[in-house]
């Protein structure tokens, strides 16, 4: 970058589908789009270990 007063740019990759279906093409997508999460599996099995809260009122005496 030459010109400090220049803004950065950005583009994202290239998306496959049309409307609600549209998604990131993971063909192309690489370790500079942020496509590795090596904790995920972990992470997915602490979330699911977690309690879930009750719904609201039931349960509880009064």
């Amino acid at each position: 970058m030459t010109d400090p007063r220049n803004r950065g740019t950005s583009s994202p990759p290239p998306t496959l589908g049309e409307g609600c279906v549209r998604r990131y093409d993971p063909d192309e997508l690489t370790d500079e789009n942020g496509t590795e999460f090596p904790g995920a599996a972990e992470l997915w099995e602490q979330v699911k270990q977690q309690p879930q809260p009750d719904d609201e009122g039931e349960g509880e005496s009064s």
